[in-house]
């Protein structure tokens, strides 16, 4: 856990820990976009940029969001590199199996990040075709962003490619931290910077279920909290937060990659910095002590959190 000045206020014997940043950078894959004021050239609705920072659920929703961002700048779904994958909505699954000639990148997760990257190309006068590169002036620009909000060096970023094909971060979890940190502090009044972020922040937590969907553990924070909490998913047990009341970012990372401790230990954690009220914690409550189900689901378990204090030197 970090503030905006990237100062640790606290954190595990590791908070070093080198890992990939995944699809909790998308807020800032996104800054760009909004910063250099091409989110108003195209005039973008606080929905339609809300779906840039998704991990969504691929939902007949999130479907025309991302249709509608194209269709506004005059591209489609071929130009996404993302490819496709099954999306987690269960109606829009159960329509694809049964057709699937209808199949597209637009229910891949990351297709409202990648729509909004197209647009950028085309805002900044960069060619669509490779923007998912990394040399490409795009993934430049975005990696250069990220250095400066994570408060890590450029040269000290560790990159490789991302499941849907673009540039993927590999930083400490203080640099995650603080660039959450940041993106809770950031107000209208700030800076060009501030304000985007600020921007960001607000189309993120008014449009919770854009951002995953519902029963999405990041959702149903931000809807539960009424926006002062903004958590984001990323792949392989890891999930940001920024708790924009007292400016501060979090990043908790399961070690092992795996992602079904991650949901109930953001949450203890957070029980535990007193981010979560008694009403609040009554509607996450699912996430709590996640049940553990066989293959006929039979419940043989329960994820279970305990934290200990680090033991002092």
């Amino acid at each position: 856990m970090c503030d905006a000045d990237g100062r640790l206020v606290a954190g595990t014997e590791h908070p070093e820990l080198v890992s990939t940043w995944r699809s909790c950078a998308k807020p800032f894959q996104l800054l760009p976009l909004v910063e250099r004021g091409h989110a108003e050239r195209w005039g973008f609705g606080a929905d339609e940029l809300a779906v840039m920072a998704a991990s969504h659920t691929g939902s007949a929703e999130h479907i025309a969001l991302v249709r509608r961002i194209l269709q506004r700048i005059g591209r489609d779904e071929r130009d996404l590199a993302c490819g496709y994958h099954e999306p987690l909505d269960p109606a829009s699954l159960a329509e694809l199996r049964a057709h699937p000639e209808r199949r597209s990148a637009l229910y891949n997760n990351c297709s409202g990040k990648h729509a909004g990257m197209v647009a950028l190309a085309l805002a900044e006068g960069w060619p669509v075709e490779g923007y998912a590169q990394a040399e490409h002036p795009l993934q430049r620009l975005v990696r250069h962003t990220v250095s400066e909000l994570t408060g890590v060096p450029d040269e000290r970023l560790e990159t490789g490619i991302d499941g849907c094909s673009v540039v993927v971060f590999g930083l400490p979890l203080t640099g995650m931290a603080t660039a959450y940190a940041r993106l809770a502090a950031a107000s209208d009044s700030d800076d060009t910077r501030g304000r985007s972020l600020a921007r960001i922040r607000e189309v993120m937590t008014r449009h919770p279920y854009v951002i995953g969907g519902h029963g999405r553990f990041s959702s149903e924070v931000m809807a539960a909290t009424g926006g002062r909490l903004l958590s984001k998913v990323g792949a392989e047990g890891l999930e940001c937060v920024a708790w924009s009341e007292r400016g501060i970012g979090v990043a908790v990372k399961c070690a092992d990659g795996a992602s079904r401790a991650t949901e109930p230990a953001t949450l203890a954690l957070l029980e535990r910095l007193g981010a979560i009220g008694d009403t609040e914690r009554t509607a996450l409550e699912p996430f709590r002590r996640p049940r553990i189900t066989n293959a006929v689901g039979l419940e043989v378990g329960r994820i279970e959190v305990e934290i200990h204090p680090i033991p002092s030197a």
